[in-house]
């Protein structure tokens, strides 16, 4: 029986493989875009709606949590739809999403829409990665994945410096209108060149109950995280939250274990080298989306660069990081895989500790190297990391952990953003409390201040205490923006320090493989 995808190259002959391509690669555009663009308006959408960072980061976190789960739904959204019905879904509701945050009017819809903005880009990468599997023949199967693998990170790429031009030409809100032409025209293509449903038997069942606790698990999780501060790590609530996300995750497990048709077959993680690469993948997806949060967000913050400039400073590690996939995937062929990922985390590991270096004067080029020689290790452990999780399955077992690679990849990435917005918190509230015990009306500094404002008072003719009071207020916003750089500081400092433990699972990766 011919299948509509070979019906289709009857149509279009050989062509329909690069007209089947450019339709999944204008969705990915669209929502790998949509991954990073916000994060250099977060300032801009802060002062806007009055909020604080750990509120703010939900922005990130909220759209790569979403992300995470939906992934694990597009194998099944695919088999009981069709790949047509399951992508322009993908694409509508998408679409739909990036207006609401462009039109929103409060702090809830905009991070509503950021979530659902992810779970339709974890919907639909999924699907993009098949459809040119299949419209490529084996031989150019490296070419299809190579050219995903381009629209994959050339969003991420180019997406913050766009992002920082609409924000200083227009507004924050417009960075939610920039991928909705490509998403017109993808949808559009959508209904000439993808298939339907291949079969005509009944839909698989959709394990509802996995989903339920997995989602569970890590809203008690990233809710209690980025609410610890201001409640308190030992409050009643907050370590309910917690107890709460480890029973959803342990239901989880065992729910997977039992079920026919699991959401994720946990069963491959007791593959050790497979568990090891998925730690990796974890790790890899932090170290990605952490400092591509952190990195706009110090350099507007502290140093008050304006977006466009905090978008030009990611430009070259976006472009690094392109630029090496190609050799990192042929390095991946030829180099252990737990030797070429140990490599890798030495440069970001360095990234992480010159960042930690830097201050309101640091130069905008030397941050901009440090962060781009951090791309060059991300880009070196992505590929090994990946293929040499892959080869330690078997071969039924694969399809399986690919999807497994991504949902750790995206799951680290949305764990590294809370952590780090925790961090921030954490430690700016530390250094603030200590710094605001050395200003002191007994301190010598505080008294040599006060007293040229008294003469300062007297010269103006004004109330020396209405100056004072000025001058006290001043100091207090000094004492928080100091504290706010040393917590950035110690945030960077502490990823460091994880990207150089990460080398022991990658060691033992790497010694899994040989037995």
């Amino acid at each position: 029986m011919t299948s509509e995808t070979d019906r289709l190259f009857q149509r279009y002959g050989p062509a329909y493989k690069w007209l089947a391509t450019i339709t999944v690669m204008l969705g990915t555009l669209s929502m790998t875009l949509a991954t990073t663009i916000v994060n250099v308006a977060i300032p801009d959408i802060m002062g806007a709606f009055g909020m604080d960072q750990s509120r703010a980061q939900w922005l990130s976190t909220g759209f790569l949590a979403s992300m995470t789960v939906f992934m694990l739904l597009s194998a099944w959204a695919q088999s009981a739809f069709g790949l047509r019905a399951a992508y322009l879904t993908a694409m509508l509701i998408f679409t739909a999403a990036s207006i609401a945050g462009g039109m929103s009017l409060s702090e809830d819809m905009i991070i509503l829409s950021r979530i659902a903005q992810g779970a339709m880009a974890g919907l639909l990468q999924p699907l993009a990665m098949t459809v040119i599997f299949n419209v490529f023949p084996e031989r150019q199967r490296g070419l299809g994945m190579g050219i995903f693998g381009l629209g994959v990170v050339l969003g991420p790429a180019v997406g913050p410096t766009l992002g920082g031009l609409l924000v200083d030409w227009f507004s924050w809100r417009a960075v939610f209108l920039l991928p909705l032409p490509t998403c017109v025209i993808g949808t559009a293509l959508a209904l000439l060149f993808t298939t339907g449903r291949e079969t005509s038997g009944p839909r698989p069942g959709f394990d509802y109950g996995g989903c339920a606790l997995l989602s569970a698990s890590l809203i008690c999780l990233f809710w209690a995280t980025s609410n610890g501060q201001r409640f308190g790590w030992n409050s009643l609530l907050i370590q309910g939250l917690f107890l709460a996300a480890a029973v959803a995750l342990v239901a989880f497990i065992l729910w997977e274990l039992r079920a026919r048709e699991p959401l994720l077959n946990v069963r491959i993680f007791a593959v050790p080298g497979f568990a090891f690469g998925a730690l990796l993948s974890g790790l890899v997806g932090a170290a990605i989306f952490s400092m591509a949060y952190m990195v706009p967000l110090f350099v507007q913050e502290i140093q008050q660069f304006t977006p466009t400039k905090a978008g030009l400073l990611m430009m070259p590690a976006g472009l690094t990081m392109a630029a090496m996939f190609p050799l990192a995937g042929f390095l991946s062929d030829r180099v252990p895989p737990g030797k070429l990922i140990m490599i890798g985390l030495v440069p970001v590991a360095f990234a992480f500790h010159a960042m930690s270096q830097a201050d309101v004067n640091s130069p905008f080029w030397i941050m901009a190297i440090a962060v781009a020689i951090g791309q060059v290790g991300k880009a070196l452990c992505l590929p090994a990391t990946i293929s040499g999780s892959l080869k330690t399955l078997s071969l039924p077992q694969v399809n399986q952990g690919v999807g497994a690679i991504n949902f750790m990849r995206q799951l680290g990435g949305a764990l590294g953003v809370n952590l780090a917005s925790v961090m921030i918190d954490r430690r700016t509230w530390v250094h603030t409390e200590a710094l605001a015990q050395t200003q002191t009306p007994d301190n010598p500094m505080t008294r040599e201040m006060l007293s040229r404002f008294r003469e300062l008072a007297e010269r103006l003719g004004v109330s020396p205490e209405r100056l004072e009071l000025e001058a006290l207020r001043f100091l207090g916003e000094m004492v928080y923006r100091q504290g706010y750089a040393l917590g950035f500081q110690d945030s960077f400092l502490g990823l460091m320090s994880v990207f150089i433990l990460a080398m022991i699972p990658a060691w033992l990766m790497g010694r899994s493989m040989k037995h």
